[in-house]
C-alpha cells in the first residue's frame, strides 16, 4: 500500500447555491442551446438508473486528489495502492459515501459506501477494460471480481454522508460550444471566480446521443510515456452510446496542490464505460447531473516529480 501519511488539506470557497445556480447558467448557455440550472432535492440516487449505496450527494461534501498521472506515466509505479476506507479516514469522514474517477489498473468508476462503526463498506464499483476476446469495452461489476475497495495509482473522487438535500441541477441540451459539460461547468467557475478555488461533485447521465472515452489496456506500457501523444497512442479510444452515468469532480482553480482540475468516468447498464472526454453527437446530446459544491480538498499522496502529462 502507498502511504497516505502526508496529506494537505485546503479550505474552499463555497457560494450559496442560489448564486451557483445562476452563474452555471448563465456560463453553459455559451456552450449549449438548452440550458436549465435549478436548486432541487436530490433525487434517490439508489433508484434506476444510478442505483448508488446511498440516497444523496449532501452532508459534509469534499473532494480528494489521491496519487496523480506521474504514477501511471512515463512508466507506471505499481506499488501506488490505495484503500477506500482508509481514504474515508484521511478525509476525517470514516463511513463516507465515495465517488468519482479512479484507476483499477483499469479504469475504475467508484462507488463505495466505506466501512463504518458496525457496518461493512458496500462497494457498487464499476470497471472497464480491454476485452482480450474482441479487443472492445468490458464493463464488470467490481465486486465480482474482486472482495476490496482498493484502487492504484491515482483517483479524484468526491466524499459525503450520502444524506438527501439541496444540490444543483443542471439540464443540458445540443452542444453548440467546444467543450464538454464539465469543461464548460469548470470554465465558468475559473470566469467568474478568478481569485477563488471552487470544486464540484457528483453524478449525470448523458440521456441521448454518443460519447468519446477511452479505456486503459490491461498491460502497462513497458516503454517511456513523454508525451500526450504516446499517452493517446497507448490508451484505447471508443465512441459509446447512451444513457451513460457519469462520475465527475472538478475544480476551478488549483490551491497549489497540483490538483487534476477535472476528472470524469462513466459506466452503463448496456457494458459501456471508461473515461469520458465529451459527447461526439453535439445535435442530439442530451445531459441530466447533479452536483455539490465541496467544502475541503485532500490532496493525498502528491507526487514529488511531477508534469503536465497524461491529464485530459
Amino acid at each position: 500500500m502507498a502511504d497516505v501519511s502526508k496529506t494537505e488539506k485546503v479550505q474552499l470557497h463555497v457560494p450559496d447555491l442560489e448564486e451557483l445556480r445562476g452563474v452555471l447558467q448563465a456560463g453553459l448557455e455559451d456552450n449549449f442551446a438548452d440550458v436549465q440550472v435549478s436548486v432541487v432535492e436530490c433525487p434517490d440516487l439508489t433508484k434506476e438508473p444510478f442505483q448508488f449505496p446511498v440516497k444523496g450527494l449532501c452532508g459534509k461534501p469534499r473532494i480528494t486528489d489521491v496519487g496523480g498521472v506521474p504514477y501511471l506515466v512515463p512508466l507506471v509505479q505499481k506499488h501506488k495502492e490505495y484503500n477506500m476506507n482508509t481514504i474515508s479516514k484521511e478525509l476525517e469522514l470514516p463511513g463516507a459515501f465515495i465517488l468519482g474517477a479512479a484507476a483499477a489498473p483499469s479504469r475504475l468508476m467508484p462507488l463505495v459506501l466505506t466501512e463504518a462503526e458496525g457496518r461493512p463498506a458496500v462497494n457498487s464499483s464499476y470497471f472497464a477494460s480491454i476485452n482480450p476476446a474482441d479487443g472492445q469495452c468490458l464493463q464488470e461489476k467490481y465486486n465480482n471480481k474482486f472482495s476490496d475497495c482498493n484502487f492504484g495509482l491515482l483517483g479524484n473522487l468526491y466524499a459525503c454522508e450520502g444524506k438527501s438535500g439541496k444540490v444543483i441541477e443542471v439540464k443540458a441540451k445540443k452542444r453548440t460550444g467546444d467543450h464538454s459539460l464539465v469543461a464548460a461547468m469548470r470554465n465558468t467557475l475559473e470566469s467568474h471566480y478568478p481569485e477563488k478555488s471552487l470544486a464540484l461533485g457528483g453524478t449525470f447521465i448523458i440521456q441521448k446521443g454518443k460519447a468519446k472515452i477511452h479505456i486503459m489496456p490491461r498491460e502497462f506500457s513497458a516503454c517511456p510515456l513523454d508525451t500526450n501523444d504516446d499517452v493517446n497512442n497507448w490508451l484505447k479510444h471508443f465512441e459509446v452510446c447512451a444513457p451513460l452515468i457519469c462520475q465527475s469532480v472538478l475544480v476551478s482553480r488549483d490551491p497549489g496542490l497540483d490538483l487534476r482540475v477535472e476528472h470524469t468516468h462513466c459506466f452503463s447498464h448496456h457494458g459501456e464505460g471508461g473515461h469520458y472526454y465529451i459527447d461526439s453527437t453535439p445535435d442530439s446530446v442530451e445531459y441530466l447531473g447533479y452536483f455539490m459544491p465541496a467544502e475541503f480538498v485532500y490532496r493525498i499522496d502528491r507526487p514529488k516529480d511531477t508534469h503536465a502529462v497524461g491529464r485530459d
